[in-house]
């Protein structure tokens, strides 16, 4: 049989395999609800330092609880080690640095005191939208509670609410609801914010200290925080758990509980070691589905979009760069490798990349000229990290503490997560991985290829490339035409979503749009009014719709 003949087979046979696999994989999934209500809730800036993941430092009863009723994923990766970036990812399922989200953050840079940049916004393509709108679109009620941070201003018909009053409680009675409800206590800022409150833990707690992090009572004291504000964050949990029983619906809800990235500490937050990437993710089902079981399938943000849509039978978009993991769409094989990208943060830049399998994790430095180590204002103010500067200017750290603070770094990184957890050993010149070096630095080449990874483009090029002129598009406003006695929306902008509220005569339109699918009847006595928006650009001016009937 010729070569090119026979690699065809092989190839076909895998295939074939392979749908066999996900077939049987998506039959075994949970028996759910005709349209199971979808529940995420969300913890800032942690690492899987919990019980269900192996670190028993302190009790946590109600993510405990999920666990046991659940499923925990012990390999999800966020696509970044910071919030606004990865939530990018979150709402579009598309990685950041594809999609102009890539530097944190986009859209306050004023803020940052950053020069030579205005604030802007991500603009993906013009296909793209929220994970939320896609569940408004088949019916659902969608709330947020109450943090967005997408790199770019949420499309004016992707949520029902989004607010710190958002809650599946305000639906209409019956209606199917997404809601996300997010937990601000682990936050990276919380370390230093809540040191004057009592401790939610016992003052002389015994914590694990990171080998990279000085053994010192001052960093003891925040690695102690951090516990505490674990602990304070279930209490939190627990609440929204108690409030699904309360209301009879948690028999009929998919509870997602996961967090936006690791850790908050020094050397966790902002960087693509596994304490910056690596989250808890747990997922109880209503039918017990698995329930105690842990799955060690790598995942990443980019997959929940689509994992969520599959669970609630709405087809994933094409366009989104991850697959559904459970549910009725599990179409792809199990993922062989993660992905992420470090970029701007707050004023410091750097630009790194990372892929990782299930043992061995690869990163290229673009900048080996520069060190790790990021003087960022904000994170100085945790006294863990002028622990640190404080003990590096005076030559007091060891080897493993002062990694970070080298002035330069290496273009290529090779770790083995099993045996170096803490990734403090490069074993990129190591003869007997150099066959694992290769597969993942082709890896990393192919995947930022297939994106058109942004992160090589110079900032202010990258914005004048969003924004031409360095002025925000403006979406079109809606035009209307009279179909069979139906009034059809439509706008010249490419990709622009389009939201509608009948209102009485007098009334004023709020902030609420319905979400335009298809023609709509106007009753004599009401009035339409539109908007249309396309996610990174402005949204249109709003529109009155008269026609005949009004």
């Amino acid at each position: 049989m010729p070569r090119r003949v026979y690699l065809a087979f092989l190839v076909l046979i895998g295939l074939l395999q392979s749908c066999g696999e996900n077939s049987s994989q998506s039959s075994q999934g949970p028996a759910l609800p005709e349209r199971p209500n979808i529940v995420w809730l969300v913890a800032e800036d942690l690492s899987p330092i919990i019980p269900p993941f192996g670190d028993n430092t302190v009790t946590t009863p109600n993510i405990s609880r999920l666990a046991n009723e659940g499923v925990r994923y012990t390999n999800a990766f966020s696509t970044s080690g910071v919030c606004a970036p990865s939530r990018a990812s979150l709402a579009t399922g598309m990685y950041q640095n594809g999609i102009g989200a890539l530097h944190m953050r986009t859209t306050n840079i004023a803020g940052f005191g950053v020069e030579g940049l205005i604030p802007y916004e991500a603009v993906p393509p013009p296909e793209v939208k929220m994970l939320s709108q896609y569940f408004r679109e088949a019916g659902y009620y969608t709330s947020n509670n109450a943090k967005e941070d997408y790199q770019f201003r949420k499309a004016v018909t992707a949520w029902d609410d989004s607010s710190s009053d958002a809650h599946w409680r305000n639906r209409e009675p019956g209606q199917p609801f997404y809601s996300v409800f997010n937990f601000g206590i682990t936050h990276e800022s919380q370390v230093w914010a809540q040191a004057d409150n009592p401790l939610r833990v016992d003052a002389n707690l015994e914590v694990p200290i990171p080998p990279y992090l000085p053994d010192s009572d001052i960093a003891t004291q925040d690695v102690r925080q951090v516990y505490s504000n674990i602990v304070a964050m279930d209490e939190q949990v627990g609440e929204v758990l108690a409030e699904l029983e309360v209301d009879g619906l948690l028999e009929n809800t998919i509870v997602f509980w996961y967090t936006d990235h690791g850790g908050p500490l020094p050397r966790q937050k902002r960087l693509l070691y596994d304490s910056g990437l690596q989250v808890p993710l747990i997922i109880r089902f209503p039918d017990g589905w698995r329930a105690g079981e842990e799955d060690d399938q790598l995942i990443s943000f980019v997959d929940f979009k689509s994992t969520a849509l599959s669970l609630a039978g709405i087809e994933p978009p094409a366009y989104v760069d991850g697959r559904a993991f459970i549910g009725d769409y599990v179409t792809t094989a199990p993922r062989q490798y993660i992905h992420a990208a470090a970029d701007r943060f707050d004023t410091e830049y750097d630009t790194i990349r990372a892929v990782r399998d299930k043992r061995y994790k690869y990163l290229r430095n673009f900048r080996p000229e520069q060190g790790y180590y990021l003087p960022l204002t904000y994170r100085q103010q945790m006294p863990i990290m002028q622990e640190l500067l404080r003990l590096n200017q005076a030559g007091q750290l060891n080897a493993a503490q002062s990694q970070w603070f080298r002035s330069e770094k290496p273009e290529e990184e090779l770790f083995d997560t099993l045996t170096d957890p803490h990734e403090l050993n490069n074993l990129a010149a190591e003869p007997e991985l150099q066959d694992k070096l290769v597969e993942l630095r082709t890896e990393l080449t192919r995947w930022m290829d297939e994106i058109d990874d942004q992160g090589l483009i110079p900032e202010p090029d990258l914005i004048a490339t969003l924004w031409p002129s360095l002025q925000q598009p403006v979406t079109a406003t809606p035009q209307a035409q009279r179909r069979y006695g139906r009034v059809e929306l439509m706008s010249d902008t490419e990709g622009a979503q389009i939201g509608y509220q009948l209102l009485e005569p007098n009334e004023q339109f709020s902030s609420r749009w319905q979400v335009y699918t298809e023609p709509v009847a106007i009753p004599s006595n009401l009035r339409l009014v539109a908007i249309a928006h396309r996610i990174g650009y402005r949204p249109s001016s709003t529109v009155e719709v008269v026609t005949d009937s009004n």
